[in-house]
């Protein structure tokens, strides 16, 4: 029996593993899903975001995915989400936290979810479970439960519509409003922590006396 030549067995060891390595390679690219994937991934965030020179708001997370080449462009913050919203001035007069939430670039939509907490400069606080905020319309709404406080009143409800700046809002299908007693209640600040979503039943308005709240009407 004769033997093959040395360099005739290299040859053909050398064009099988070519051969394997390159099948494997064409398998793999084939199993990645870019739009699945991160594009950026970043933990302990804190940043500025700017608009036309002008900074908008800060964001503060634990952590922060960036999805550019999903099919709807979008940031995630699994972990949760501070953010403050700037005047031109660079004052605070918003701040926003939430378990979770998503940025959708294209729509330049932001959905929060999971004991979603608002609040406006000096002392409005609005709670919900879920918000969102269309910064092309200018608009803040929620679909789920909210309550929503002033220096006055504590206002309930399904449903939520307002302007961006929190001034001029409207609560779709209202459950109570009734007065809170601040002198009673002691000293409060925006950063206090905020009171209880489910109010006594006792301070309630009688629901058959209310009817449908719009704006700052409905929060004297």
């Amino acid at each position: 029996m004769r033997r093959l030549p040395y360099f005739v067995v290299s040859a053909v060891c050398v064009l099988a593993l070519w051969s394997c390595r390159e099948e494997r390679k064409v398998d793999i690219s084939s199993r990645l899903h870019p739009e699945k994937m991160p594009t950026m991934f970043t933990r302990n965030v804190s940043t500025l975001i700017s608009d036309s020179g002008v900074t908008q708001y800060k964001i503060v997370a634990p952590v922060w995915y960036v999805y550019d080449e999903a099919d709807t462009p979008y940031w995630h913050f699994p972990e949760g989400l501070y953010l403050r919203k700037y005047d031109r001035k660079f004052n605070v007069i918003a701040t926003v936290a939430a378990d979770s939430a998503r940025y959708f670039k294209m729509e330049r939509l932001w959905r929060l979810e999971g004991n979603v907490e608002m609040r406006k400069a000096p002392r409005d606080l609005f709670l919900s479970q879920r918000l969102f905020w269309d910064q092309r319309r200018h608009e803040i709404y929620s679909d789920t439960f909210v309550h929503i406080e002033n220096a006055d009143h504590v206002l309930e409800g399904t449903g939520f519509v307002s302007n961006e700046q929190l001034t001029v809002y409207r609560v779709l299908r209202p459950q109570g409003i009734f007065p809170v007693d601040r002198d009673a209640m002691g000293p409060s600040s925006p950063d206090s922590v905020a009171p209880s979503a489910s109010p006594p039943s006792s301070r309630r308005a009688p629901m058959s006396s209310m009817a449908p709240l719009r704006g700052n009407d409905s929060l004297p």
